[in-house]
């Protein structure tokens, strides 16, 4: 069976999220998307594990159900200790094999940080003893380090993070097998890194509210719908069971270039060194984004590509697509109702974006048809995003005047 997995997300426990975040929320989005199996989200914090092991019914090993709509237990905790006289701060996305054990981890990691201050907990503990403090808790649950290159909060950031994960997890290094590539980077940019070959590069959305839910995500072929079956295929790579990755197109992550919001400066890597690092408008220094990090650590050329790497599809959200087909900005009325009209047609957006023939979808919504196509060629234009700012993904739609309708 075809799961799409999106296993990083926050529920509406955690700062800066839509109330939506609620499991009824969840679920009605993930039909809309079709999404196979969600994160939790938050499983630390004691309000929203209560919902949780309320709501949930056991629906095979480490699987649960809701309104139709699978989940497995996860959360985010964020690690920061000093080392080598830096600050550290670091992301980590945690995967619990079962209510029971999601439980013991949250009470081990309890004596370390308050998990209900949060959704997303702060702890006061280094990358090794957190990942020795989960596994004690639980042997099978998987620490990924998230959002792997965003400058802060994240494992290689150029703000706060190392240069290695054996550098950043010290003795524990072995214990950790996958990584979050995160918005602002795709494969190949990870795929330069020889560091990383062995290293699974997942993809998921880290979404704040449902409609974010997707963006990013991991297609898998499994024989059963499980914990294991999904922790097996990450750990091994078996492209015959892990089969792409969906990805953002990086240039559109927040973090993808070199800038200073406040002046308005963006700046690609070698435009960044011929400025000294520094802003050429108030002097002061530039965020470091996710490019230039790589830049910075890579060993190989733009373009290798090591053997075993899982695939990836570059993919444009469609609630995006059709705010530019209506000329309409995404979250506004009358995009969600195409975007209803649309998803009911065809029977879900990855649907949409994955397998419906572009030619199919022009028959009955020509314009969205046409637009789809391009997507799919790349046929696009991107500003690349800076300091917080996400990039602009512009779709060629010629000078056919906007209107109100996909027809």
């Amino acid at each position: 069976m075809r799961v799409i997995a999106d296993l990083h997300l926050h529920s509406r426990y955690s700062r800066a999220t839509s109330e939506d975040m609620g499991l009824p929320g969840l679920a009605r989005w993930a039909k809309l998307k079709g999404i196979t199996l969600l994160g939790t989200g938050d499983f630390t914090h004691p309000g929203w594990f209560k919902e949780l092991v309320a709501a949930l019914r056991p629906a095979g090993e480490g699987v649960y159900e809701y309104e139709g709509t699978h989940f497995l237990f996860t959360a985010e905790v964020a690690a920061v200790w000093s080392f080598g006289g830096r600050l550290r701060r670091v992301h980590f996305l945690l995967l619990a094999p079962s209510a029971e054990d999601a439980a013991r981890i949250s009470r081990e990691l309890g004596a370390l940080g308050n998990l209900a201050a949060d959704g997303r907990p702060t702890l006061g503990v280094s990358g090794e003893k957190l990942v020795e403090a989960v596994r004690s808790a639980s042997p099978k649950a998987v620490i990924i380090p998230a959002h792997a290159w965003t400058p802060w909060w994240s494992v290689f950031g150029s703000n706060s993070g190392f240069d290695s994960l054996e550098e950043a997890l010290g003795g524990a290094r072995p214990e950790v097998f996958a990584i979050e590539t995160g918005l602002s980077s795709d494969p190949p940019m990870n795929w330069r890194l020889s560091s990383l070959d062995g290293v699974t590069l997942v993809s998921f959305s880290d979404a704040h509210s449902p409609t974010r839910l997707g963006r990013e995500a991991c297609v898998f072929e499994l024989p059963e719908l499980s914990y294991s079956a999904v922790v097996g295929a990450l750990r091994t790579r078996d492209p015959k069971r892990f089969l792409f990755t969906v990805e953002f197109f990086p240039e559109e992550g927040k973090y993808h270039y070199d800038g200073h919001r406040a002046c308005g400066v963006v700046f690609s890597p070698e435009e960044t060194r011929k400025h000294g690092g520094k802003c050429p408008v108030c002097g002061k220094p530039l965020t470091v984004g996710v490019m230039h990090r790589v830049e910075e650590l890579a060993d190989r050329p733009p373009g290798a590509k090591p053997e075993g790497a899982i695939p990836y599809r570059s993919l444009v959200p469609l609630q995006e697509i059709i705010a530019q087909v209506l000329g309409q900005e995404p979250e506004t009325r009358g995009v969600i109702a195409q975007y209803l009209r649309v998803v009911q047609r065809f029977g879900s957006e990855f649907s949409v974006l994955l397998d419906v023939p572009a030619s199919e979808v022009e028959r009955e919504f020509p314009r969205l048809g046409k637009a789809l196509e391009k997507v799919r060629r790349g046929e696009l234009r991107i500003r690349p995003g800076y300091d917080g700012v996400y990039g602009e993904i512009k779709i060629d739609l010629g000078k056919e005047p906007k209107e109100l309708s996909l027809f």
